[in-house]
């Protein structure tokens, strides 16, 4: 493997070119979004599709019907025609 061939002043090299790059400032954030990326594809290596966060959104049957009587007012273009807003 070629990355484990990169060792001692090779690396240093490399992260001093990094760190020119990329500047001082931006390391810090640059070290955490790497390590969430890491982190979150192990957690879907591990887990799989099924690991999915569901949602479980409950409606009342008169808010049901006012999103829809919303949704289809838009489709048609009725931008303008005020909707009731659902109780709450």
């Amino acid at each position: 493997m070629i990355l484990a061939e990169i060792l001692g002043p090779d690396l240093l090299v490399i992260l001093a070119i990094v760190a020119l790059l990329f500047g001082s400032s931006q390391l810090p954030k640059l070290a955490r979004s790497l390590g969430s990326a890491k982190s979150e594809f192990e957690k879907g290596i591990r887990h799989g599709p099924e690991a999915e966060a569901e949602e479980n959104v409950t409606l009342t049957r008169a808010e049901l019907d006012a999103l829809i009587a919303e949704r289809e007012a838009k489709g048609r273009g009725d931008a303008g025609t005020p909707t009731a807003d659902p109780p709450s």
